[in-house]
């Protein structure tokens, strides 16, 4: 069985960033040895999400607003 492969977010960041600004996808993910589907993908969450991109290990976006609505959370259930 194959492991999967992993990447740091300042390597798709850069990956994202190299796409972009040569206009060719499909050619730098070639080039990058990664699938045109995750470069795709890289694009799209380093457009919308900027320096918050890519978390790393599974963990989601943590925003002010995610905070905000936690904390509103955890004392709705405490006034509960």
């Amino acid at each position: 069985m194959t492991q999967r492969k992993t990447y740091t977010a300042e390597f798709k960041r850069d990956a994202a960033g190299l796409a972009q600004s040569t206009d060719n996808i499909a050619g730098t993910a070639r080039d990058l040895g990664i699938g045109l589907s995750a470069s795709r993908k890289w694009i799209k969450t380093d457009q919308h999400n900027g320096e918050l991109a890519f978390p790393g290990q599974g963990r989601q976006l943590v925003t002010p607003e995610h905070e905000e609505l936690k904390r509103r959370r955890k004392e709705n259930e405490i006034l509960r």
